[in-house]
């Protein structure tokens, strides 16, 4: 099954059912960006709207951009605000999004089906503003390495979806390439398992001074 369809699939219980990667990242999302400032963000993948509803608290102005209609359509049910634009799109071609838009673009649970990843960094160094951030919180390597994937239950038994491993010297390496700054590296744990594989890795990159 192709991503668009099992996310279109999944989208009437994404919300609903348990998924502590999910949870994990609303906390990873609002814990980071808790600590900056932003006027225009750039979403990719922002599916239903869960972590849109918070960013609206800081945010005048939101582009969420996600390739499953059905998951759209669950975000425009949930939140009603002209200060929000959600739209279609195919993150692997080129955005359309204008040069400089944004100061913070986010990328949460969503790289994990995308292979290029020098192609993200370099629209999202066209789209944001120098010294902008780039937010990305994903399953961690580690838990690639070990099987772990996105899969939500359907009545014909568990439906897993298409994802790419990337390793976590990637994500650096390809940022740099892209004239990105590390500034932030995190690793999220499950509730009581800080001894075990973290779930979620998240990085937030500044662009630098072109």
């Amino acid at each position: 099954m192709s991503i668009e369809k099992a996310y279109n699939a999944w989208a009437s219980q994404y919300d609903t059912n348990e998924n502590r990667t999910r949870d994990l990242d609303k906390k990873c999302t609002i814990e980071t960006l808790n600590n900056f400032d932003f006027k225009n963000v750039l979403e990719l993948g922002c599916g239903t709207g869960k972590n849109t509803e918070w960013l609206l608290n800081k945010a005048d102005r939101i582009i969420g951009l996600d390739f499953s209609q059905e998951m759209l359509n669950k975000a425009k049910e949930k939140i009603s605000d002209n200060r929000v634009l959600f739209k279609n799109a195919d993150l692997t071609e080129d955005w359309e999004i204008e040069n400089n838009f944004a100061d913070l673009i986010t990328s949460s649970l969503t790289l994990e089906h995308i292979e290029n990843l020098d192609h993200v960094f370099s629209q999202a160094n066209r789209i944001l503003k120098n010294n902008g951030l780039f937010f990305i919180s994903e399953l961690h390597s580690f838990k690639q390495y070990s099987g772990s994937k996105a899969k939500y239950e359907t009545e014909n038994g568990t439906e897993e979806l298409e994802v790419y491993v990337h390793h976590i010297s990637e994500y650096i390496d390809d940022a740099k390439n892209n004239s990105f700054q590390l500034i932030e590296l995190k690793e999220w744990f499950d509730e009581n398992s800080e001894n075990g594989i973290p779930r979620l890795i998240s990085f937030v990159f500044k662009k630098m001074i072109s």
